[in-house]
Protein backbone atom coordinates (compact mmCIF):
# COMPACT_ATOMS: atom_id res chain seq x y z
CA UNK A 1 0.00 0.00 0.00
CA UNK A 2 2.44 2.66 1.21
CA UNK A 3 5.66 0.79 1.86
CA UNK A 4 8.86 2.80 1.82
CA UNK A 5 8.56 4.13 -1.70
CA UNK A 6 8.61 7.92 -1.87
CA UNK A 7 6.63 9.70 -4.55
CA UNK A 8 8.22 13.03 -5.43
CA UNK A 9 6.78 16.16 -6.97
CA UNK A 10 9.64 17.80 -8.85
CA UNK A 11 9.96 21.46 -9.82
CA UNK A 12 9.35 20.71 -13.51
CA UNK A 13 5.62 20.49 -12.78
CA UNK A 14 5.02 24.17 -12.28
CA UNK A 15 1.23 23.89 -12.25
CA UNK A 16 1.58 22.45 -8.74
CA UNK A 17 2.22 25.66 -6.86
CA UNK A 18 2.35 26.95 -3.33
CA UNK A 19 -0.99 28.49 -2.39
CA UNK A 20 -0.88 31.57 -0.18
CA UNK A 21 -4.67 31.64 0.26
CA UNK A 22 -5.42 29.43 3.25
CA UNK A 23 -8.86 28.79 4.79
CA UNK A 24 -10.03 30.99 7.65
CA UNK A 25 -11.34 29.37 10.85
CA UNK A 26 -15.10 28.86 11.10
CA UNK A 27 -17.39 29.29 14.09
CA UNK A 28 -21.14 28.90 14.44
CA UNK A 29 -23.27 32.06 14.05
CA UNK A 30 -23.99 32.37 17.80
CA UNK A 31 -22.16 31.50 21.03
CA UNK A 32 -22.91 28.15 22.63
CA UNK A 33 -25.27 28.12 25.61
CA UNK A 34 -24.25 27.19 29.11
CA UNK A 35 -24.96 23.49 29.15
CA UNK A 36 -26.75 22.03 32.18
CA UNK A 37 -24.43 20.21 34.55
CA UNK A 38 -23.81 16.58 33.82
CA UNK A 39 -21.22 13.84 33.75
CA UNK A 40 -18.69 14.29 30.96
CA UNK A 41 -20.55 16.07 28.17
CA UNK A 42 -18.89 19.24 26.80
CA UNK A 43 -16.00 19.06 29.28
CA UNK A 44 -13.32 19.08 26.57
CA UNK A 45 -12.06 15.55 27.24
CA UNK A 46 -13.33 12.00 26.78
CA UNK A 47 -12.06 8.86 28.49
CA UNK A 48 -11.79 5.84 26.19
CA UNK A 49 -10.64 3.43 28.89
CA UNK A 50 -6.85 3.36 29.16
CA UNK A 51 -6.41 6.62 27.28
CA UNK A 52 -8.07 10.00 27.52
CA UNK A 53 -8.46 12.18 24.44
CA UNK A 54 -8.97 15.88 23.80
CA UNK A 55 -10.30 17.40 20.60
CA UNK A 56 -7.84 19.86 19.03
CA UNK A 57 -9.37 22.39 16.65
CA UNK A 58 -6.53 24.93 16.50
CA UNK A 59 -3.93 24.39 13.80
CA UNK A 60 -0.67 25.75 12.42
CA UNK A 61 -0.18 25.54 8.67
CA UNK A 62 2.75 23.38 7.59
CA UNK A 63 2.37 23.43 3.82
CA UNK A 64 -0.26 24.49 1.31
CA UNK A 65 -0.43 23.47 -2.33
CA UNK A 66 -2.59 24.33 -5.32
CA UNK A 67 -3.13 21.89 -8.16
CA UNK A 68 -4.60 23.89 -11.01
CA UNK A 69 -4.05 27.56 -10.21
CA UNK A 70 -7.48 27.77 -8.57
CA UNK A 71 -8.23 27.99 -4.87
CA UNK A 72 -10.88 25.30 -5.21
CA UNK A 73 -8.16 22.77 -6.11
CA UNK A 74 -5.81 23.60 -3.25
CA UNK A 75 -5.25 21.77 0.04
CA UNK A 76 -3.40 22.66 3.21
CA UNK A 77 -1.65 20.37 5.68
CA UNK A 78 -1.68 21.36 9.36
CA UNK A 79 -0.11 20.38 12.65
CA UNK A 80 -2.36 20.62 15.73
CA UNK A 81 -1.65 23.56 18.06
CA UNK A 82 -2.36 24.09 21.73
CA UNK A 83 -2.03 20.45 22.77
CA UNK A 84 -2.07 20.16 26.59
CA UNK A 85 1.33 19.42 28.12
CA UNK A 86 0.36 15.92 29.27
CA UNK A 87 -1.17 14.92 25.91
CA UNK A 88 0.45 13.71 22.69
CA UNK A 89 -0.26 14.30 19.01
CA UNK A 90 -1.50 11.27 17.05
CA UNK A 91 -1.14 12.72 13.55
CA UNK A 92 -1.59 15.80 11.38
CA UNK A 93 -4.63 17.21 9.58
CA UNK A 94 -5.44 18.07 5.94
CA UNK A 95 -8.38 19.78 4.27
CA UNK A 96 -9.32 21.54 1.00
CA UNK A 97 -8.77 25.28 0.68
CA UNK A 98 -12.22 25.98 -0.77
CA UNK A 99 -13.94 25.64 2.61
CA UNK A 100 -13.47 27.27 6.02
CA UNK A 101 -10.94 25.77 8.42
CA UNK A 102 -13.07 23.50 10.58
CA UNK A 103 -11.70 20.14 11.47
CA UNK A 104 -10.20 18.35 14.42
CA UNK A 105 -7.62 15.84 15.46
CA UNK A 106 -7.48 14.01 18.76
CA UNK A 107 -4.57 14.21 21.17
CA UNK A 108 -4.20 11.52 23.82
CA UNK A 109 -2.69 10.77 27.20
CA UNK A 110 -2.26 7.47 29.05
CA UNK A 111 -4.76 7.51 31.93
CA UNK A 112 -3.24 4.48 33.63
CA UNK A 113 0.22 6.04 33.85
CA UNK A 114 -1.17 9.16 35.54
CA UNK A 115 -3.72 7.65 37.94
CA UNK A 116 -2.93 7.40 41.64
CA UNK A 117 -6.21 5.81 42.79
CA UNK A 118 -5.57 2.30 41.45
CA UNK A 119 -5.60 -0.71 43.76
CA UNK A 120 -2.44 -2.81 44.03
CA UNK A 121 -3.92 -5.85 42.28
CA UNK A 122 -5.11 -3.77 39.34
CA UNK A 123 -1.71 -2.09 39.07
CA UNK A 124 0.02 -5.48 38.93
CA UNK A 125 -2.28 -6.55 36.09
CA UNK A 126 -1.46 -3.38 34.19
CA UNK A 127 2.28 -3.77 34.70
CA UNK A 128 2.10 -6.86 32.53
CA UNK A 129 0.60 -4.80 29.70
CA UNK A 130 2.53 -2.67 27.28
CA UNK A 131 1.99 1.11 27.65
CA UNK A 132 -1.02 2.51 25.81
CA UNK A 133 1.05 5.13 23.96
CA UNK A 134 4.57 4.82 22.60
CA UNK A 135 6.95 6.66 20.27
CA UNK A 136 7.38 5.36 16.71
CA UNK A 137 10.59 3.52 15.85
CA UNK A 138 11.27 5.87 12.95
CA UNK A 139 9.54 7.36 9.89
CA UNK A 140 9.22 6.48 6.22
CA UNK A 141 9.01 9.29 3.70
CA UNK A 142 5.99 8.44 1.54
CA UNK A 143 5.60 11.63 -0.50
CA UNK A 144 7.29 14.95 -1.07
CA UNK A 145 6.55 17.97 -3.23
CA UNK A 146 9.48 20.16 -4.17
CA UNK A 147 9.06 23.29 -6.28
CA UNK A 148 10.46 26.78 -6.37
CA UNK A 149 7.40 27.96 -4.43
CA UNK A 150 7.49 25.60 -1.45
CA UNK A 151 8.22 22.13 -0.13
CA UNK A 152 6.17 19.53 1.65
CA UNK A 153 7.09 16.12 3.01
CA UNK A 154 4.67 13.47 4.33
CA UNK A 155 6.02 10.87 6.75
CA UNK A 156 4.56 7.58 7.95
CA UNK A 157 5.38 6.74 11.61
CA UNK A 158 6.63 3.16 11.84
CA UNK A 159 5.17 1.67 15.04
CA UNK A 160 6.74 -1.03 17.21
CA UNK A 161 5.24 -4.52 17.04
CA UNK A 162 1.85 -4.54 18.77
CA UNK A 163 1.12 -0.88 18.01
CA UNK A 164 -0.63 1.08 15.26
CA UNK A 165 -0.01 4.51 13.77
CA UNK A 166 -3.00 6.88 13.88
CA UNK A 167 -1.94 9.26 11.14
CA UNK A 168 0.85 10.90 9.17
CA UNK A 169 3.28 13.73 9.96
CA UNK A 170 3.90 16.61 7.53
CA UNK A 171 7.04 18.78 7.45
CA UNK A 172 8.35 21.56 5.24
CA UNK A 173 11.90 20.18 5.02
CA UNK A 174 13.57 16.86 4.26
CA UNK A 175 14.80 16.18 7.80
CA UNK A 176 13.11 13.21 9.42
CA UNK A 177 10.74 14.36 12.19
CA UNK A 178 11.58 13.89 15.84
CA UNK A 179 10.27 10.73 17.45
CA UNK A 180 8.60 12.99 20.04
CA UNK A 181 6.21 14.48 17.46
CA UNK A 182 3.58 11.71 17.61
CA UNK A 183 2.61 8.63 19.54
CA UNK A 184 1.47 5.24 18.32
CA UNK A 185 -1.31 3.37 20.13
CA UNK A 186 -1.36 -0.18 21.45
CA UNK A 187 -3.19 -2.33 18.91
CA UNK A 188 -5.93 -3.60 21.24
CA UNK A 189 -6.97 0.03 21.83
CA UNK A 190 -7.56 0.59 18.11
CA UNK A 191 -10.00 -0.40 15.38
CA UNK A 192 -9.66 -0.52 11.62
CA UNK A 193 -10.55 2.57 9.62
CA UNK A 194 -11.40 3.24 5.98
CA UNK A 195 -11.01 6.10 3.49
CA UNK A 196 -13.94 8.49 3.49
CA UNK A 197 -13.83 11.77 1.52
CA UNK A 198 -11.04 12.27 -1.02
CA UNK A 199 -9.17 15.48 -0.24
CA UNK A 200 -6.42 15.43 -2.88
CA UNK A 201 -5.84 13.47 -6.08
CA UNK A 202 -2.65 13.89 -8.12
CA UNK A 203 -2.97 12.83 -11.75
CA UNK A 204 -0.74 9.96 -12.78
CA UNK A 205 0.32 11.80 -15.96
CA UNK A 206 3.05 13.42 -13.86
CA UNK A 207 4.34 10.15 -12.41
CA UNK A 208 4.22 6.40 -12.72
CA UNK A 209 2.13 6.41 -9.54
CA UNK A 210 -0.98 8.29 -8.54
CA UNK A 211 -1.15 9.97 -5.17
CA UNK A 212 -4.29 10.52 -3.13
CA UNK A 213 -5.18 11.92 0.28
CA UNK A 214 -8.36 10.89 2.11
CA UNK A 215 -10.09 11.63 5.37
CA UNK A 216 -10.75 8.50 7.42
CA UNK A 217 -13.51 7.03 9.55
CA UNK A 218 -14.03 3.78 11.50
CA UNK A 219 -15.01 0.81 9.33
CA UNK A 220 -17.78 -0.17 11.71
CA UNK A 221 -20.09 2.66 12.74
CA UNK A 222 -23.35 2.71 14.63
CA UNK A 223 -25.00 3.02 18.01
CA UNK A 224 -23.16 0.06 19.56
CA UNK A 225 -19.85 0.41 17.68
CA UNK A 226 -16.79 1.66 19.56
CA UNK A 227 -14.57 3.04 16.77
CA UNK A 228 -13.46 6.66 17.34
CA UNK A 229 -12.41 8.92 14.48
CA UNK A 230 -9.02 10.54 15.13
CA UNK A 231 -9.49 13.28 12.51
CA UNK A 232 -6.21 12.55 10.72
CA UNK A 233 -5.79 11.74 7.02
CA UNK A 234 -4.61 8.76 5.02
CA UNK A 235 -2.52 8.94 1.86
CA UNK A 236 -1.39 6.42 -0.73
CA UNK A 237 0.47 6.27 -4.02
CA UNK A 238 -1.15 2.97 -5.04
CA UNK A 239 -4.64 1.81 -5.90
CA UNK A 240 -6.70 1.02 -2.82
CA UNK A 241 -8.36 -2.37 -2.70
CA UNK A 242 -11.71 -2.15 -0.92
CA UNK A 243 -10.81 -5.15 1.25
CA UNK A 244 -7.32 -3.92 2.09
CA UNK A 245 -6.68 -2.84 5.68
CA UNK A 246 -5.12 0.60 6.01
CA UNK A 247 -1.77 1.00 7.73
CA UNK A 248 -3.27 3.63 10.01
CA UNK A 249 -6.08 2.95 12.47
CA UNK A 250 -8.70 4.73 14.51
CA UNK A 251 -9.13 4.58 18.27
CA UNK A 252 -11.43 2.26 20.19
CA UNK A 253 -13.52 3.22 23.19
CA UNK A 254 -13.10 0.33 25.63
CA UNK A 255 -14.58 2.26 28.56
CA UNK A 256 -17.41 0.61 30.47
CA UNK A 257 -19.66 3.67 30.10
CA UNK A 258 -20.23 6.40 27.56
CA UNK A 259 -19.62 9.12 30.13
CA UNK A 260 -19.33 11.92 27.54
CA UNK A 261 -22.87 11.43 26.24
CA UNK A 262 -25.37 14.13 27.27
CA UNK A 263 -27.88 13.52 30.06
CA UNK A 264 -31.58 14.14 29.47
CA UNK A 265 -31.50 17.81 30.50
CA UNK A 266 -28.55 18.39 28.19
CA UNK A 267 -30.37 16.64 25.34
CA UNK A 268 -33.33 19.00 25.70
CA UNK A 269 -30.95 21.97 25.69
CA UNK A 270 -29.26 20.65 22.54
CA UNK A 271 -32.57 20.36 20.71
CA UNK A 272 -33.78 23.76 21.92
CA UNK A 273 -30.52 25.35 20.79
CA UNK A 274 -29.98 23.58 17.45
CA UNK A 275 -33.45 22.34 16.40
CA UNK A 276 -33.88 23.26 12.71
CA UNK A 277 -36.92 24.85 11.11
CA UNK A 278 -38.42 22.51 8.51
CA UNK A 279 -39.92 24.33 5.52
CA UNK A 280 -42.46 22.74 3.19
CA UNK A 281 -42.94 23.74 -0.43
CA UNK A 282 -45.56 26.47 -1.07
CA UNK A 283 -47.53 24.00 -3.23
CA UNK A 284 -47.26 21.06 -0.85
CA UNK A 285 -50.58 19.23 -0.61
CA UNK A 286 -49.44 16.34 1.59
CA UNK A 287 -48.33 17.81 4.91
CA UNK A 288 -47.15 16.06 8.08
CA UNK A 289 -49.14 15.20 11.17
CA UNK A 290 -48.56 13.57 14.49
CA UNK A 291 -48.87 9.80 14.60
CA UNK A 292 -51.69 10.14 17.12
CA UNK A 293 -53.68 12.39 14.75
CA UNK A 294 -53.19 9.82 11.96
CA UNK A 295 -54.63 7.07 14.14
CA UNK A 296 -57.49 9.18 15.53
CA UNK A 297 -58.59 10.24 12.05
CA UNK A 298 -59.30 6.82 10.70
CA UNK A 299 -56.09 4.93 9.84
CA UNK A 300 -56.81 1.19 9.74
CA UNK A 301 -54.73 -1.88 10.55
CA UNK A 302 -54.93 -4.74 8.04
CA UNK A 303 -53.54 -8.25 8.22
CA UNK A 304 -53.45 -11.44 6.22
CA UNK A 305 -56.02 -12.93 8.61
CA UNK A 306 -58.28 -9.84 8.71
CA UNK A 307 -61.49 -9.65 6.70
CA UNK A 308 -61.67 -5.87 7.19
CA UNK A 309 -59.44 -3.16 8.58
CA UNK A 310 -59.39 -2.50 12.32
CA UNK A 311 -59.31 0.90 14.00
CA UNK A 312 -56.05 1.78 15.73
CA UNK A 313 -55.92 3.11 19.27
CA UNK A 314 -54.47 6.66 19.30
CA UNK A 315 -51.41 5.39 21.19
CA UNK A 316 -51.00 2.42 18.85
CA UNK A 317 -51.46 0.02 21.76
CA UNK A 318 -53.32 -2.54 19.63
CA UNK A 319 -50.63 -2.70 16.94
CA UNK A 320 -48.49 -5.86 16.81
CA UNK A 321 -45.16 -5.27 18.52
CA UNK A 322 -41.64 -6.46 17.74
CA UNK A 323 -40.81 -9.49 15.67
CA UNK A 324 -39.82 -9.76 12.04
CA UNK A 325 -41.53 -7.82 9.29
CA UNK A 326 -43.03 -10.53 7.10
CA UNK A 327 -45.44 -8.05 5.50
CA UNK A 328 -48.35 -9.83 7.18
CA UNK A 329 -49.66 -6.56 8.67
CA UNK A 330 -50.00 -3.10 7.15
CA UNK A 331 -51.69 0.24 7.78
CA UNK A 332 -53.96 1.93 5.24
CA UNK A 333 -56.17 4.99 4.92
CA UNK A 334 -59.88 4.91 5.86
CA UNK A 335 -62.32 3.54 3.27
CA UNK A 336 -64.50 6.65 3.10
CA UNK A 337 -63.39 8.95 0.26
CA UNK A 338 -63.83 12.16 2.25
CA UNK A 339 -61.92 10.73 5.21
CA UNK A 340 -59.14 9.52 2.89
CA UNK A 341 -58.84 12.96 1.30
CA UNK A 342 -58.78 14.64 4.72
CA UNK A 343 -56.09 12.38 6.18
CA UNK A 344 -53.87 12.66 3.09
CA UNK A 345 -53.52 16.41 3.69
CA UNK A 346 -52.01 15.94 7.15
CA UNK A 347 -52.34 18.31 10.10
CA UNK A 348 -49.66 20.92 10.72
CA UNK A 349 -51.06 21.84 14.12
CA UNK A 350 -50.38 18.40 15.55
CA UNK A 351 -47.18 17.71 13.58
CA UNK A 352 -43.96 17.29 15.54
CA UNK A 353 -40.47 15.78 15.23
CA UNK A 354 -39.89 12.40 16.86
CA UNK A 355 -36.38 12.31 18.30
CA UNK A 356 -33.97 9.40 18.68
CA UNK A 357 -30.75 10.25 20.53
CA UNK A 358 -27.82 7.85 20.19
CA UNK A 359 -24.02 7.62 20.48
CA UNK A 360 -21.88 8.05 17.37
CA UNK A 361 -18.20 7.33 16.73
CA UNK A 362 -17.61 5.54 20.00
CA UNK A 363 -19.50 8.06 22.10
CA UNK A 364 -17.37 11.04 21.07
CA UNK A 365 -20.35 12.48 19.16
CA UNK A 366 -24.10 12.47 19.73
CA UNK A 367 -26.52 11.89 16.86
CA UNK A 368 -29.92 13.53 17.28
CA UNK A 369 -32.09 11.86 14.62
CA UNK A 370 -35.33 13.81 14.07
CA UNK A 371 -38.12 11.85 12.36
CA UNK A 372 -41.14 13.42 10.69
CA UNK A 373 -44.31 11.55 9.73
CA UNK A 374 -46.54 12.36 6.75
CA UNK A 375 -49.74 10.33 6.26
CA UNK A 376 -49.28 10.35 2.49
CA UNK A 377 -46.47 10.68 -0.06
CA UNK A 378 -47.68 12.41 -3.23
CA UNK A 379 -47.03 11.54 -6.88
CA UNK A 380 -43.65 12.29 -8.41
CA UNK A 381 -42.78 14.87 -11.05
CA UNK A 382 -40.48 13.65 -13.83
CA UNK A 383 -38.05 16.09 -15.42
CA UNK A 384 -36.87 15.50 -18.99
CA UNK A 385 -34.56 18.31 -20.04
CA UNK A 386 -36.53 21.53 -19.64
CA UNK A 387 -39.88 19.69 -19.53
CA UNK A 388 -41.50 18.70 -16.22
CA UNK A 389 -44.24 16.04 -16.28
CA UNK A 390 -46.46 15.42 -13.25
CA UNK A 391 -47.25 11.73 -12.74
CA UNK A 392 -50.74 10.57 -11.78
CA UNK A 393 -49.80 7.78 -9.38
CA UNK A 394 -46.09 6.95 -9.61
CA UNK A 395 -44.45 7.76 -6.28
CA UNK A 396 -47.62 7.67 -4.17
CA UNK A 397 -47.73 5.65 -0.97
CA UNK A 398 -49.30 5.71 2.49
CA UNK A 399 -47.28 6.42 5.63
CA UNK A 400 -44.12 8.39 4.80
CA UNK A 401 -41.29 8.51 7.36
CA UNK A 402 -38.38 10.90 6.68
CA UNK A 403 -35.62 12.23 8.90
CA UNK A 404 -32.56 14.40 9.31
CA UNK A 405 -29.81 13.99 11.91
CA UNK A 406 -27.80 16.51 13.91
CA UNK A 407 -24.28 15.37 14.82
CA UNK A 408 -22.91 17.15 17.90
CA UNK A 409 -19.40 16.99 19.35
CA UNK A 410 -19.42 15.59 22.89
CA UNK A 411 -16.17 17.45 23.59
CA UNK A 412 -17.76 20.90 23.29
CA UNK A 413 -21.46 20.49 22.50
CA UNK A 414 -20.86 22.13 19.12
CA UNK A 415 -22.98 21.23 16.10
CA UNK A 416 -20.65 19.55 13.63
CA UNK A 417 -22.79 18.25 10.76
CA UNK A 418 -26.37 17.63 9.67
CA UNK A 419 -27.43 14.57 7.69
CA UNK A 420 -30.16 15.13 5.10
CA UNK A 421 -32.14 12.02 4.15
CA UNK A 422 -32.88 12.04 0.43
CA UNK A 423 -35.18 9.14 -0.49
CA UNK A 424 -33.00 6.01 -0.69
CA UNK A 425 -29.81 7.78 0.39
CA UNK A 426 -28.66 11.09 1.80
CA UNK A 427 -25.59 13.13 2.65
CA UNK A 428 -23.77 14.81 5.52
CA UNK A 429 -23.45 18.58 5.30
CA UNK A 430 -20.88 20.45 7.40
CA UNK A 431 -22.13 23.22 9.67
CA UNK A 432 -20.43 25.92 7.60
CA UNK A 433 -22.53 24.93 4.57
CA UNK A 434 -25.88 25.17 6.34
CA UNK A 435 -28.44 27.98 6.17
CA UNK A 436 -29.18 29.40 9.62
CA UNK A 437 -32.46 31.10 10.38
CA UNK A 438 -31.98 32.13 14.01
CA UNK A 439 -28.89 31.75 16.16
CA UNK A 440 -27.50 28.26 15.60
CA UNK A 441 -30.79 26.86 14.27
CA UNK A 442 -30.45 25.72 10.67
CA UNK A 443 -33.02 25.27 7.91
CA UNK A 444 -34.20 21.94 6.51
CA UNK A 445 -36.13 22.04 3.23
CA UNK A 446 -38.70 19.28 2.65
CA UNK A 447 -39.28 18.40 -1.00
CA UNK A 448 -42.70 18.77 -2.62
CA UNK A 449 -44.76 15.55 -2.33
CA UNK A 450 -41.72 13.36 -1.53
CA UNK A 451 -40.64 15.02 1.76
CA UNK A 452 -36.92 14.26 1.36
CA UNK A 453 -34.60 16.73 3.10
CA UNK A 454 -32.22 19.26 1.55
CA UNK A 455 -29.96 22.00 2.96
CA UNK A 456 -30.75 24.71 0.39
CA UNK A 457 -33.74 25.80 -1.68
CA UNK A 458 -33.88 24.90 -5.37
CA UNK A 459 -34.49 21.87 -7.58
CA UNK A 460 -32.66 18.57 -7.09
CA UNK A 461 -32.68 15.83 -9.73
CA UNK A 462 -32.74 12.18 -8.72
CA UNK A 463 -31.73 10.21 -11.78
CA UNK A 464 -29.29 11.08 -14.58
CA UNK A 465 -28.04 14.64 -14.13
CA UNK A 466 -25.89 14.20 -17.23
CA UNK A 467 -28.96 13.58 -19.39
CA UNK A 468 -31.17 15.89 -17.37
CA UNK A 469 -33.68 13.09 -16.79
CA UNK A 470 -34.99 11.99 -13.41
CA UNK A 471 -37.32 12.67 -10.51
CA UNK A 472 -37.67 16.37 -9.76
CA UNK A 473 -37.38 17.37 -6.09
CA UNK A 474 -38.45 20.97 -5.54
CA UNK A 475 -37.79 22.75 -2.24
CA UNK A 476 -38.54 26.31 -1.15
CA UNK A 477 -39.56 28.37 1.88
CA UNK A 478 -43.22 29.00 2.58
CA UNK A 479 -45.58 29.88 5.39
CA UNK A 480 -45.82 26.17 6.19
CA UNK A 481 -43.05 25.12 8.57
CA UNK A 482 -42.30 23.29 11.82
CA UNK A 483 -39.87 24.64 14.41
CA UNK A 484 -38.30 21.42 15.70
CA UNK A 485 -36.66 23.25 18.62
CA UNK A 486 -40.10 23.50 20.23
CA UNK A 487 -42.30 20.90 18.52
CA UNK A 488 -40.57 17.62 19.30
CA UNK A 489 -40.92 14.48 21.37
CA UNK A 490 -38.00 12.33 22.48
CA UNK A 491 -39.08 8.75 21.75
CA UNK A 492 -35.82 6.86 22.33
CA UNK A 493 -32.40 7.30 23.93
CA UNK A 494 -31.27 3.78 24.82
CA UNK A 495 -27.91 4.84 26.27
CA UNK A 496 -29.68 6.69 29.12
CA UNK A 497 -30.85 3.37 30.54
CA UNK A 498 -34.15 1.62 31.11
CA UNK A 499 -37.09 3.75 32.17
CA UNK A 500 -35.58 7.16 31.39
CA UNK A 501 -37.48 7.49 28.09
CA UNK A 502 -40.78 5.65 27.71
CA UNK A 503 -40.95 4.59 24.08
CA UNK A 504 -44.43 4.96 22.54
CA UNK A 505 -46.36 1.82 21.61
CA UNK A 506 -46.39 2.65 17.89
CA UNK A 507 -42.57 2.75 17.81
CA UNK A 508 -42.56 -1.01 18.46
CA UNK A 509 -44.68 -1.65 15.36
CA UNK A 510 -42.14 -3.27 13.03
CA UNK A 511 -44.47 -3.95 10.09
CA UNK A 512 -45.55 -1.87 7.11
CA UNK A 513 -46.98 1.64 7.53
CA UNK A 514 -48.69 1.37 4.14
CA UNK A 515 -49.92 -1.29 1.73
CA UNK A 516 -47.73 -2.78 -0.97
CA UNK A 517 -48.11 -0.83 -4.22
CA UNK A 518 -47.30 -1.84 -7.80
CA UNK A 519 -47.56 1.01 -10.26
CA UNK A 520 -48.49 0.75 -13.93
CA UNK A 521 -45.22 2.50 -14.71
CA UNK A 522 -45.11 1.50 -18.36
CA UNK A 523 -48.25 3.44 -19.34
CA UNK A 524 -47.14 6.54 -17.44
CA UNK A 525 -43.61 6.44 -18.87
CA UNK A 526 -45.01 5.97 -22.36
CA UNK A 527 -46.43 9.47 -21.95
CA UNK A 528 -42.92 10.77 -21.28
CA UNK A 529 -41.44 9.02 -24.32
CA UNK A 530 -44.14 10.48 -26.57
CA UNK A 531 -43.15 13.99 -25.50
CA UNK A 532 -39.42 13.52 -26.13
CA UNK A 533 -37.77 14.78 -29.31
CA UNK A 534 -37.14 11.91 -31.70
CA UNK A 535 -33.35 12.05 -31.39
CA UNK A 536 -33.39 11.61 -27.59
CA UNK A 537 -36.16 9.04 -27.29
CA UNK A 538 -35.53 6.02 -25.11
CA UNK A 539 -37.17 2.66 -24.91
CA UNK A 540 -39.25 2.17 -21.77
CA UNK A 541 -36.67 -0.33 -20.50
CA UNK A 542 -33.82 2.17 -20.84
CA UNK A 543 -35.88 4.92 -19.24
CA UNK A 544 -36.58 2.67 -16.24
CA UNK A 545 -32.86 2.56 -15.48
CA UNK A 546 -32.69 6.34 -15.02
CA UNK A 547 -35.14 6.49 -12.11
CA UNK A 548 -34.99 5.21 -8.52
CA UNK A 549 -36.48 1.75 -8.15
CA UNK A 550 -39.12 2.84 -5.63
CA UNK A 551 -40.99 4.62 -8.44
CA UNK A 552 -42.08 1.34 -9.99
CA UNK A 553 -43.71 -0.16 -6.95
CA UNK A 554 -42.72 -0.90 -3.39
CA UNK A 555 -43.65 -2.75 -0.29
CA UNK A 556 -45.24 -0.58 2.35
CA UNK A 557 -42.78 1.79 4.06
CA UNK A 558 -41.52 0.81 7.50
CA UNK A 559 -41.23 2.86 10.68
CA UNK A 560 -38.08 4.39 12.21
CA UNK A 561 -36.97 1.30 14.14
CA UNK A 562 -36.95 -0.80 10.97
CA UNK A 563 -34.55 1.57 9.20
CA UNK A 564 -30.87 0.61 9.03
CA UNK A 565 -29.79 3.90 10.57
CA UNK A 566 -31.73 3.27 13.79
CA UNK A 567 -28.84 1.13 15.00
CA UNK A 568 -26.32 1.88 12.26
CA UNK A 569 -24.74 4.99 10.82
CA UNK A 570 -26.39 7.09 8.14
CA UNK A 571 -26.01 5.85 4.56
Amino acid sequence: MIGCECWCWSSEYEEYLYDQSEPKPYSLPSPLPKWPQGQGFATGTTCLGEIEVVQITEFESVWSCNLLHGKSKGVTFYRPAGIPDDCFCLGHYCQPNDQPLRGFVLAARDTVATRTDLKDGFVQDLVQKLPALIKPLNYSLVWNADSTSGCGYIWMPNPPVGYKAMGFVVTDDSEEPSLDVVRCVREDLTETCEPCDRILAVDSKFSANQFQVWSTRPCERGMFCRGVSVGTFFCSSTYLDSDEELEVACLKNIGSSLHAMPNLRQVHTLIEHYGPTVYFHPDEAYLPSSVQWFFKNGALLYGDSFETGESIDHRGSNLPRGGENEHDYWIDLPNDDDARHHIKGGDMESAKLYVHVKPALGGTFTDVAMWIFCPFNGPATIKVGVVSIAMNKIGQHVGDWEHYTLRVSNFTGELWQVYFSEHSGGRWVDAFDLEFIEGNKSIVYSSKHGHSSYPHSGTYLQGSSKLGIGVKNEVAQSKMFIDSSTKYEIVAAEYLGDGVIEEPCWLQYMRDWGPTIVYDSRSELDKIIDRLPFFVRFSVENLFELFPTELYGEEGPTGPKEKDNWLGDER
